[in-house]
């Protein structure tokens, strides 16, 4: 039999676990690699290439980068490669139907949440803020809604107590890679039927803004630490310390919940065991922060240089 000849779309580092997968595997054919185009970053706004690009670099597959997937010239280019299945792991643009439409096998999603829960850009996050027991990956046939095409697969996964948005992605990424290559000849061999999914239970995960990560002292303690735990290691999970200058960003990376009570905001003890500050129900102690330009500290190191009395609010 003939190798599957597959287009893979994908941009994030999300996309090189399914990437991976997908060229070691001898029973598909990957003709393209499509991935957005190289963006400046950093300092000195360097064209830096995408995730995908440079695995798929290191794999010798050829690359595609359109500034708009629904350039005419591009998908006439995609049209002679004469695909079987195109493939799209967090690529970053919404296809159009001139590319939906070419693949005889159609197009699939690998989607790292249970949906119809959290279609949108930013299942991972939102899944953790929301306090969820758990959350998973979704083999998807693509359609021309955001995220809403028949459910071809799914596999759920715990979340921990441990985890922050890094961990879980990173077991997503390998979880959706693994249920992505046993998917593929099962649905192209005509042995799974697609699922619609059901419009109840459906909602967004918005794109995660850098605001988002400012912590409100006047939520609940377990919230709080849910949005730390799902905003690390982006944006962050910070708060504004008052100084006479001006007030000072600091970065908490690792807190937990106490059984305490005072006022929201308000350093209520700080000693080597971290420090205890008050919310809306309970209090969280922070175990490790950072302050803006500085290093990762625990709370006891922190404290030797940056002494913070009982009575500070943190804004």
């Amino acid at each position: 039999m003939m190798p599957l000849r597959i287009i893979f779309m994908g941009t994030a580092e999300l996309s090189c676990a399914s990437l991976e997968k997908l060229a070691a595997e001898k029973q598909f054919q990957l003709v393209a690699v499509v991935t957005q185009p190289d963006k400046p970053r950093g300092r000195e706004l360097k064209l830096t290439p995408s995730p995908v690009k440079v695995l798929a670099e290191k794999l010798k597959l050829p690359v595609f980068q359109p500034p708009r997937a629904r350039d005419e010239k591009f998908i006439g280019e995609l049209r002679e490669l004469r695909p079987d299945l195109l493939v799209v792991v967090a690529y970053g643009q919404i296809l159009p139907p001139a590319i939906l439409d070419l693949p005889r096998h159609g197009c699939l999603n690998v989607h790292t949440s249970l949906l119809p829960k959290y279609r949108g850009a930013a299942p991972i996050q939102w899944a953790i803020a929301d306090g969820n027991a758990e959350t998973g990956v979704t083999i998807m046939q693509m359609d021309a809604g955001l995220d809403t095409g028949p459910v071809l697969a799914l596999r759920r996964t715990p979340i921990l107590p441990a985890d922050d948005s890094q961990m879980l992605h990173d077991r997503l990424a390998q979880l959706g890679a693994e249920l992505l290559a046993e998917t593929i000849p099962a649905h192209v061999a005509g042995k799974i039927l697609p699922q619609p999914q059901p419009a109840a239970g459906a909602t967004y995960a918005a794109k995660i803004k850098k605001e988002d990560g400012h912590i409100d002292w006047n939520l609940p303690a377990e919230k709080i630490w849910n949005r730390l735990r799902a905003f690390t290691p982006w944006p962050g999970a910070f708060v504004f310390l008052p100084t006479e200058a001006k007030p000072q960003l600091l970065k908490i990376w690792k807190a937990e919940v106490i059984e305490k009570n005072g006022r929201a905001g308000e350093v209520l003890a700080a000693d080597k065991n971290g420090i205890i500050v008050g919310c809306g129900h309970n209090a969280l102690r922070i175990l490790e922060l950072q302050r803006e330009g500085g290093k990762r500290l625990t709370a006891e190191q922190f404290l030797a240089g940056h002494p913070l009395p009982a009575g500070v609010k943190l804004g």
